[in-house]
C-alpha cells in the first residue's frame, strides 16, 4: 500500500505553519515534507515532529530569492557560490529533522543562456552536493517541473532528468517523479513508472487541471496508485496539492488506501 505523506507547504494552510503537524497527524499522516522549513528555527520544528511522532520524508533547499521569481539555482554560471551555501544550508537542516533527502530545484533557464554551459554549471553543481550529501546519508532528488506553471524552467522532462542522472553519475542522486508536472508535459504515467522506477527517490501526486486533490480531474489516481503497489514501490508518496475544499474534507480519496496510508 502507498506511504503518504502531507507537504504542509500545500496543506493545512489554514493554520500557522507549527500548527501543521499536530493536524498532520491528527488526519493520520505519519510523515511530512517542507518546502521551505527554513523560515523557522530548526528546534522549533524538531520540537513538532518529536510531540507528534511525525518524521520529515523530504524537504526543498532554499530556491534563491522566491519572491523575485527564482526557483532554484543549480543550472545558473552566476551564482555558483550563491548554489554551494544554500547547499550547506540544506543538509544543515536535513541533519537537524532527520531528513533522509532533499530536493534541489534547478532554476529557470537564463533568456539565450548557452545550453551547454548550463548542463555543464548544474551537472558540475549536483556532483559537488551529492559528494556533501552523502557524508550525511542524504539522497538528493531532482524533480522535471511543467513548464505551464514554471515557464523557463531548466528540467521539465523525465529523459531529460535520466540523462543528468546519468551524466551525474551518484548513486544518491534520484529522480523525484511528481505525476502532476509529468501528466502535464509527457501523459504515458504507468508504462514511465515502470521504466523509470529503479531510477525514482520519491513520488508527489496532484491532479489535472487545478492541481487539486486526486479525483477531482482527468488523472485515474485509482490505476496509477494501484500500479505504485504493485510494482514494489516503498517510497513515500507526497500529498503536493491545492485542496479545493479544505484539507481534511479533501482527503476521502485517500479512504482505498488507509490500509498503507502515512
Amino acid at each position: 500500500m502507498p506511504n503518504f505523506d502531507a507537504n504542509i507547504s500545500w496543506l493545512f494552510t489554514e493554520r500557522p505553519f507549527l500548527d501543521r503537524f499536530e493536524a498532520a497527524a491528527k488526519a493520520g499522516f505519519r510523515a511530512v515534507e517542507i518546502q521551505n522549513p527554513y523560515e523557522h528555527p530548526k528546534e522549533a520544528i524538531v520540537a513538532r515532529l518529536d510531540q507528534h511522532k511525525l518524521q520529515v520524508a523530504l524537504h526543498n533547499m532554499p530556491a534563491g530569492d522566491w519572491a523575485a521569481g527564482e526557483r532554484g539555482l543549480a543550472c545558473l554560471p552566476d551564482r555558483v557560490d550563491d548554489f554551494r551555501a544554500t547547499c550547506a544550508l540544506a543538509l544543515d537542516y536535513a541533519g537537524a529533522l532527520r531528513a533522509p533527502r532533499v530536493h534541489c530545484m534547478a532554476g529557470i533557464a537564463p533568456a539565450n543562456a548557452d545550453a551547454r554551459i548550463l548542463r555543464e554549471t548544474y551537472v558540475r553543481n549536483l556532483r559537488e552536493l551529492a559528494a556533501k550529501a552523502a557524508k550525511a546519508n542524504v539522497e538528493v532528488m531532482i524533480e522535471p517541473i511543467n513548464t505551464r506553471d514554471i515557464p523557463g524552467y531548466y528540467l521539465n522532462r523525465s529523459a531529460q532528468a535520466v540523462s543528468l542522472l546519468d551524466e551525474i553519475g551518484a548513486p544518491n542522486v534520484r529522480l523525484q517523479y511528481d505525476v502532476y508536472h509529468m501528466q502535464i508535459m509527457e501523459g504515458d504515467l504507468a508504462p514511465t513508472i515502470e521504466r523509470l522506477l529503479p531510477r525514482i527517490g520519491h513520488v508527489q501526486i496532484a491532479d489535472t487541471p487545478g492541481r487539486h486533490e486526486p479525483g477531482t480531474g482527468e488523472i485515474n489516481y485509482h490505476f496509477v496508485l494501484g500500479k505504485l503497489d504493485a510494482l514494489g514501490y516503498e517510497g513515500w508518496v507526497g500529498c503536493e496539492y491545492r485542496p479545493r475544499a479544505g484539507t481534511v474534507e479533501g482527503l476521502g480519496w485517500m479512504a482505498p488506501w488507509r490500509g498503507g496510508a502515512g
